[in-house]
């Protein structure tokens, strides 16, 4: 395993401590981690949804959740079948970058890209950058037909010849999913270090099934702000040519193996995992 990126470390704390939008734990929701996984998806660990409460008053009073929201909707998810973006959906993507920009969180990411020469002092090319980083479409597979970006496959999700879940690391998703009874939530994968998880980790190891599919494990962080995950992901993709890149930091309490696979100049996948669960 890689050694802590101390770097890293600090700049991605710095962050979790300026990010104002992170929901907490207790206060703006509540969730139910129940029981432990199975290691197939015959066993469910969890008779109730993962989420009991979250303050979607909050949610929708937030400009970069309700733009991020407003995203969820924009996809086919599943792979093969060409993506359809409107100019709707170009606005809206426009106005969640607009968004995230404006956060502390996203300033002191671009400042950092800055200084490294990964990105230019001009906002509006950050913007652009962005954009082409998570939004562009491109075929997941050889072929022509664009039916993936990096935004869709990280935040939505996507299916695979109805066989498989790729992506789907965001608990927003997650919990309106739930919500809408397309996700069941079967459990979680302990860490090693920890019996269990409580209800107050912010970052989790689980099992769900989506769209009668099973994702035996997926990590999420919980709480955070899309724009703090943007940030994230960004810095790693950017900081590295290569088509998969593993960076372990701390962040808070959690020990993290961060990945960030590239898709030519586009985000593959990325996910943060808990280091200490048994699925490394």
């Amino acid at each position: 395993r890689k050694s802590l990126n101390h770097e890293l470390s600090q700049l991605f704390n710095e962050m979790w401590d300026m990010d104002v939008n992170r929901f907490m734990p207790g206060k703006d929701y509540i969730i139910e981690v129940q029981g432990k996984a199975g290691d197939g998806a015959t066993r469910d660990g969890a008779a109730r949804h993962l989420f009991r409460y979250v303050n979607e008053e909050r949610m929708k009073s937030t400009k970069t959740f309700a733009t991020f929201i407003s995203l969820l909707d924009n996809y086919e998810t599943s792979t093969g079948v060409a993506e359809v973006v409107t100019p709707e959906e170009i606005a809206e993507n426009n106005r969640f970058l607009d968004a995230i920009l404006e956060t502390e969180v996203m300033k002191l990411a671009h400042q950092y890209l800055v200084k490294k020469n990964l990105a230019g002092p001009n906002l509006t090319d950050f913007k652009s950058q962005l954009y082409d980083i998570w939004f562009q479409l491109y075929a997941r597979k050889e072929g022509d037909r664009l039916d993936s970006c990096g935004f869709e496959h990280v935040f939505v999700g996507e299916t695979k010849r109805h066989k498989q879940i790729l992506g789907l690391h965001n608990w927003v998703q997650f919990y309106l999913q739930e919500k809408r009874n397309q996700i069941d939530y079967k459990g979680y994968v302990a860490r090693k270090n920890k019996s269990r998880p409580d209800k107050d980790d912010q970052v989790l190891s689980l099992q769900f099934t989506w769209k009668g599919l099973v994702k035996p494990i997926g990590s999420t962080f919980v709480g955070v702000s899309p724009e703090f995950e943007f940030a994230l992901y960004t810095i790693i993709f950017l900081l590295s040519n290569k088509s998969i890149t593993h960076e372990t930091v701390r962040i808070e309490e959690y020990q993290l193996q961060m990945v960030v696979c590239r898709h030519g100049q586009h985000i593959g996948t990325a996910y943060p995992v808990l280091l200490g669960t048994s699925s490394e």
